[in-house]
C-alpha cells in the first residue's frame, strides 16, 4: 500500500470527479500522507488513516486487516525505499471516495528485495470527525503498456 520518495509533481494525474473540488483535495491529501506514513513506516500516522474494518487484497489474493499492516510496519517485516508515482486518480462519491495509483515500488518484505510496478485501487470513506480513513484497498502488477491517461 504505498507513495512517497518520488517527485509526485511531475506525476501525470488522470481526471477528477465533479465532486466538491475541497473534497477531491482533502482526500488526494490523505492518500497522499498514507503513501509517506508507508514509505517511512510512521506506524502512528497509519493508525490514524487505516479504518478497524479495513480489507486489504494482496497481489496473490490474500486478505489482509489493518493489524496485518501496522504489523509490517512495525516489525521492519515490510521496508519500502522508493515509489514513483506515475498517476493518481481521485474519485469522490459524497462520503466515499477512491483513488488510483499507478506507479513503481522498490523495498524488501521479510528480507526479499522486490521492485513492482503496480496498480493499487483504495476505497475510502470520510467521517466529519475523522476525515478521510481507508477501508479497502486492491493491488495488482501493471504491465508496462499500461499508461496513465492523458
Amino acid at each position: 500500500m504505498s507513495h512517497p520518495g518520488n517527485s509526485s509533481d511531475d506525476a501525470t494525474e488522470t481526471p477528477t470527479s465533479d465532486a466538491d473540488p475541497a473534497g477531491v483535495e482533502a482526500l488526494r491529501d490523505a492518500e497522499r500522507r498514507l503513501q509517506r506514513a508507508q514509505l517511512t513506516s510512521d506506524v502512528q500516522t497509519l493508525d490514524r488513516l487505516l479504518d478497524d474494518r479495513l480489507v486489504f487484497t494482496g497481489p496473490d489474493g490474500r486478505l489482509y486487516s489493518k493489524q496485518d499492516d501496522l504489523h509490517v510496519h512495525r516489525s521492519g517485516e515490510q521496508t519500502i525505499t522508493r515509489v514513483d508515482e506515475e498517476d493518481l486518480g481521485v474519485l469522490v462519491a459524497g462520503g466515499t471516495g477512491l483513488t488510483f495509483f499507478l506507479g513503481t515500488l522498490e523495498g524488501a518484505m521479510a528480507g526479499q528485495p522486490f521492485l513492482a510496478r503496480v496498480r493499487y485501487t483504495r476505497t475510502w470513506v470520510h467521517e466529519a470527525d475523522r476525515g478521510w480513513r481507508l477501508i479497502a484497498a486492491h493491488v495488482s502488477a501493471a504491465s508496462e503498456d499500461v499508461v496513465a491517461p492523458t
